[in-house]
């Protein structure tokens, strides 16, 4: 199936690892000229080139935070005509309420959700006077079941999906679409790391862990395994495609049937 996305510049957020990583190279793949960004410039350095070995397509480069409203002006002032947006930057933090202080609630709406806001306001103009455009926030299943152990998180992926769906709103009859896609939990780096550190402490194997939070801490999930980047990037590539344009307003899941709703 030819997506359409050839030569369509594209930003992934946070993608030197990761879902976001997976996503650059899937829309790589299909044509698409894609901007890796993340905060370190070895890392985007190590990414575009594992990009471009992989899919013959050379990407660009943009390190800086995007958390930062300084830092998200330059990245668009430098390659202006952003077609797709995926807002992929996001962080996350195991936490109990009572011990989540004010600056950690700010922290984590500046990075999860205002990152995102900010970016949208800033290719928005350039989308409207092509009269085409995607953007996609990448949320999660969190967003929907609130888990007990980072409240905090699942907030501001509630938020994602409230701005994600009143842009959509605001944009009827346009050819700009926005939806939100919620992953369940994905064998991402930082979760990946998280659950190897887990797993050790508790004397068990990776496997092992998976088992039981899935027994334990996931019992809705129908895949009983975590899913990988790709199965994420695989639904968000083709919702940043000229093939999903009846798709707008839309939170869409690559949860592993792990939110329990059929709706």
């Amino acid at each position: 199936m030819d997506l359409q996305l050839t030569d369509r510049l594209a930003l992934v957020s946070g993608s030197t690892a990761g879902i976001g990583f997976a996503i650059a190279k899937s829309l790589a793949a299909e044509g698409a000229r894609v901007i890796v960004n993340g905060r370190k410039q070895t890392a985007v350095d190590e990414a575009v080139a594992a990009i471009a070995a992989a899919t013959g397509r050379q990407p660009l480069g943009f390190a800086g935070d995007l958390g930062q409203a300084d830092v998200a002006e330059a990245l668009v002032h430098r390659h202006p005509g952003i077609a797709i947006l995926v807002n992929n930057l996001g962080i996350f933090e195991p936490k109990p309420f009572e011990q989540i202080p004010d600056a950690d609630w700010l922290r984590f709406f500046d990075v999860n959700v205002l990152s995102g806001v900010r970016l949208a306001r800033l290719v928005l103009p350039a989308m409207k006077a092509a009269d085409w455009g995607r953007i996609i926030f990448i949320s999660s299943e969190s967003a929907v079941q609130i888990p007990a152990e980072m409240i905090h998180y699942g907030t501001t992926k509630t938020a994602q999906l409230a701005v994600s769906r009143g842009l959509a709103e605001s944009l009827a009859g346009t050819g700009i679409t926005v939806n939100s896609v919620l992953p369940g939990p994905t064998r991402s780096r930082g979760v990946n790391d998280f659950v190897e550190q887990l797993a050790g402490a508790e004397g068990k194997t990776f496997a092992e862990f998976e088992t039981e939070f899935f027994e334990k801490v996931r019992p809705t999930s129908l895949i009983k395994r975590f899913g990988t980047p790709e199965e994420v990037a695989a639904m968000v590539t083709y919702v940043a495609s000229p093939l999903a344009s009846a798709t707008t307003g839309a939170a869409l899941r690559v949860d592993g049937g792990t939110t329990k709703s059929a709706f």
